[in-house]
């Protein structure tokens, strides 16, 4: 529940911050201490995704609340164009540690690394190679590997569903282990519940093709429902919300799993969100700045990988669900990930980061 507390804690604070402009500095007139500005660049999915840009920022909040020494501000990206100014304009500004949210910005945050060695940049879901890039990775098919299993375990229809933003590796690596998890299922079970929506084999699959396009998301859900999915996960950052309403609008007729923060505490659609597939990103996100805060380097390699084993991955509570989950199905999940985390079970994908 570690992620749901940073997300209670702070939610004023990231209602205050949503409107797309960056937060103006707060240098503590006054207190003769030199800040630690920590600045970050949002995905296009803007602040408010209630997924990996929300969560990042999380993290910057929950370090300066440790370190009050600590400056956070950021600026949001409408479109892919604007990474490399938006990086540049925090180079130009002095900022003492620049972080970029998201898969897509690991092009434009190499450029500018390799053009400022000296500047120290963090970047969430992706690893440049750059020394003075700090990455923060998430071996998120670890935890969707119960999901997947999880949603064999309730479904009705014998069909479940996913589908992506976009086909880069922080998103497939969730559908990777999702029907894994299913196949699984199949396997210890004897069943035959079929995963739409994503061929692992191929990597080939369903996706919205926008993080910030509800109405886009609900359409690839909607296909997938009309196929007989009746549990689905979306990994589409806000896009993924056009999936979420239509289910809880839906009376029970399909219910989905949530993705990087959980869906109980970060969007208004609990009672269509049987679990979510959390990213710990608020947890690996504040200790890096709070340990560049500190004086202390921060290595590129190995950098930063959550699994099961160090919580940097999970799954969260069923909430709505709870009473609906068979308890032999919740020992199950449970002992995936033992199994996981103690390499009984292997789990593998394509996009997993490398250590």
């Amino acid at each position: 529940m570690r992620i749901a507390s940073i997300f209670a804690v702070g939610g004023l604070a990231l209602t205050a911050a949503a409107c797309g402009e960056a937060p103006k500095d707060d240098n503590n007139a006054g207190s003769g201490a030199k800040k630690f500005s920590a600045c970050m660049v949002t995905d296009v999915g803007g602040i408010d995704d209630k997924s990996f840009n929300a969560s990042a920022w999380k993290g910057l909040q929950e370090a300066k609340a440790a370190n009050d020494n600590i400056d956070i501000k950021y600026v949001a990206s409408k479109a892919e164009a604007d990474y490399e100014p938006n990086l540049t304009q925090f180079v130009n500004q002095k900022c003492d540690f620049i972080l970029a949210v998201g898969g897509l910005m690991g092009d434009a945050t190499s450029k500018i690394a390799k053009a400022n060695p000296n500047q120290q940049f963090g970047i969430v879901d992706a690893n440049p190679g750059d020394a003075n890039v700090y990455p923060m990775q998430f071996d998120t098919a670890q935890a969707a590997f119960q999901a997947g299993y999880l949603a064999a375990g309730m479904s009705k229809s014998g069909k479940v569903g996913t589908y992506g933003a976009v086909p880069i590796p922080p998103v497939t690596i969730f559908m990777d282990g999702f029907v894994d998890g299913v196949k699984y299922f199949n396997t210890t079970k004897g069943k035959n519940v079929q995963a739409l929506g994503w061929n692992k084999e191929t990597q080939k699959g369903s996706f919205s093709n926008a993080f910030d396009k509800q109405d886009e998301g609900k359409k690839v859900s909607d296909a997938l429902v009309a196929q007989g999915a009746d549990i689905i996960m979306p990994v589409a950052g806000g896009s993924g919300l056009g999936t979420t309403a239509a289910a809880k609008a839906s009376g029970g007729k399909y219910s989905t799993i949530w993705v990087d923060v959980d869906g109980c505490e970060s969007t208004p659609d609990c009672s269509a969100i049987l679990t979510t597939v959390v990213k710990n990103i608020p947890e690996a996100v504040k200790e890096a700045v709070v340990k560049a805060a500190g004086g202390e380097k921060l290595e590129a390699k190995p950098g930063f990988v959550g699994t099961l084993a160090n919580t940097g991955v999970s799954i969260a509570p069923y909430h709505d669900f709870d009473s609906k989950v068979p308890a032999e199905l919740k020992a199950e999940v449970d002992k995936i990930k033992a199994d996981i985390a103690a390499g009984t079970i292997t789990v593998t994908s394509k996009a997993q980061p490398t250590k």
